[in-house]
């Protein structure tokens, strides 16, 4: 348990400490000059987003929802900055929850390579265009489809129903060939479970889609690649939560380093965000024993509709 506080402290610094060294100082200067905060002193923003954060970080842990879809669309709604820097700051708050998931869900035998790299693969290219394209749009072309994009979100959490180990009775030749199979433990009845997928051409058609949206909005894609995963190709749910952490980790990093270059990450914003919600997520782990999630994950899906439209209000202008 030691051990795995540590690592995840370890990657955390990480992260911290590439955004300390990489994010141009311009993009500090240009965000101090444009004065977004209303004569608030600098360090009141941080403060009041540290602690946003770490409130969002146990609703996320109790919705069953990635920090990263939630944080976006609230953040850019309830702050006064800038959009580009609230998606550059988004994809290295998913990025970190995913670095410090990862290496205990590969250990664990969930998160499976075979079916994790082909389609990070894809999703990790596009999200490189997506980035590019989500930084050369107009900000309100961006507010439009960031909420539409939200809402749509909502309706996907509040329909689909994740099958714990889905029947796939046939393997399909290119799920074959790339040996997306596998076995692995089930810790509550000690048995062995085989799984394998299907419709793979269709779900790395799904996964283009995903990495483009991935980058162009900031929002992570945790959100996206489980119901593919799990209802589309066929992967049961442990399988499928845990490849989807892992794939984040590639995904993210691909836009992140994009909104890096350009600037758009900023300290002031990035670093008290990820500090909250990790710490939030900590603590939302510990009261998930005793809350009710069902009733949580409805008021995000509340939240979300909330956020979609007034995103989708913003870049019309109201």
């Amino acid at each position: 348990m030691v051990k795995q506080i540590l690592q995840r402290i370890h990657d955390l610094c990480l992260v911290l400490g590439v955004l300390f060294v990489s994010t141009p100082a311009f993009a500090v200067a240009e965000t101090a000059a444009a004065d977004p905060g209303g004569g608030k002193p600098w360090w009141f923003w941080p403060i009041v987003l540290l602690v946003f954060c770490f409130i969002l970080g146990i609703v996320a842990v109790l919705a069953g929802v990635g920090g990263g879809v939630l944080y976006v669309p609230l953040v850019s709604a309830f702050f006064p900055f800038h959009l580009d820097f609230v998606r550059g700051a988004g994809l290295f708050v998913a990025l970190a929850g995913a670095l410090a998931a990862g290496p205990g869900l590969l250990k664990r035998n969930l998160a499976n390579l075979r079916l994790a790299l082909p389609v990070a693969l894809i999703a990790s290219t596009c999200a490189i265009f997506g980035a590019f394209l989500g930084l050369a749009l107009p900000v309100n072309i961006v507010q439009i489809c960031l909420g539409a994009v939200i809402l749509f979100i909502a309706v996907l959490l509040a329909t689909s129903k994740n099958v714990e180990r889905p029947t796939v009775t046939k393997q399909d030749a290119i799920g074959k060939a790339f040996g997306m199979s596998g076995v692995y433990r089930e810790e509550t009845t000690g048995e062995a479970v085989e799984w394998k997928t299907h419709r793979t051409l269709l779900g790395f058609f799904m996964f283009i889609i995903i990495g483009v949206a991935a980058g162009m909005f900031g929002l992570g894609a945790g959100w996206a690649n489980v119901p593919v995963l799990n209802l589309l190709m066929g992967a049961p749910l442990k399988i499928s939560v845990a490849t989807s952490k892992f794939l984040l980790s590639i995904t993210d990093t691909s836009a992140a380093w994009i909104y890096l270059n350009k600037g758009a990450v900023i300290p002031l914003i990035a670093i008290p965000s990820i500090i909250g919600l990790m710490l939030g997520s900590f603590v939302g782990v510990r009261i998930l024993a005793k809350a009710k999630p069902k009733i949580i994950r409805y008021i995000v899906i509340a939240v979300l509709f909330f956020a979609g439209l007034k995103a989708l209000l913003k870049g019309l202008g109201h």
